[in-house]
């Protein structure tokens, strides 16, 4: 009986057809919010609030941030693009902090080393805040599952462009305006 499914002139075309509608009513019906109870990272929609420590132990949220155009950028020190792009992110920073702009680094410190990472923005200069997810918090609100992720979100707190991988460049940048 299996043989002659498969010679069939309907079944892989079945198959198809049944494969694509599970993808699909999967992707239809998946949640629309993490298990903080967060709205899922999506362009069009609000970015998922955290509260991480930076350099000083201070606690920083994103929400401190409403108001101002934000690049958000999940990296590690290990990361060979991450490390590439940082120069960017900071000439990027410097050239439009004026204007408003907020560059915010978060290292995926619960797969990194804390003073690495530390030394790491140091030998670079990096002036920006950098924050340290200790326990993959916000890291998993952000679905990352690439380094570097970048999230690019407007002052009302809507992300509005996702890049997976890089390393991103200032003429990246700047061609985005």
């Amino acid at each position: 009986m299996l043989m002659k499914m498969h010679e069939s002139k309907w079944f892989f075309p079945l198959l198809l057809v049944s494969s694509l509608l599970i993808i699909l009513l999967t992707g239809f019906f998946s949640p629309a919010e993490s298990n903080s109870g967060q709205a899922l990272p999506r362009v069009g929609f609000s970015a998922p609030n955290f509260s991480l420590p930076d350099s000083e132990n201070q606690i920083v949220t994103l929400q401190d941030f409403r108001g101002s155009v934000i690049i958000l950028n999940f990296w590690a020190s290990w990361c060979p693009p991450c490390r590439a792009e940082m120069p960017a992110f900071q000439r990027v920073f410097d050239s439009h902090k004026e204007d408003g702009l907020v560059v915010i680094g978060v290292n995926t410190t619960y797969q990194d080393d804390v003073q690495e990472a530390r030394q790491f923005a140091i030998e670079r200069g990096v002036q920006f805040p950098v924050l340290y997810d200790l326990d993959n918090s916000a890291s998993r609100d952000y679905l990352i599952q690439a380094l570097p992720t970048t999230f690019f979100i407007d002052h009302r707190g809507v992300i509005r462009k996702v890049i997976y991988g890089g390393p991103l460049t200032e003429v990246f940048f700047e061609s985005r305006g």
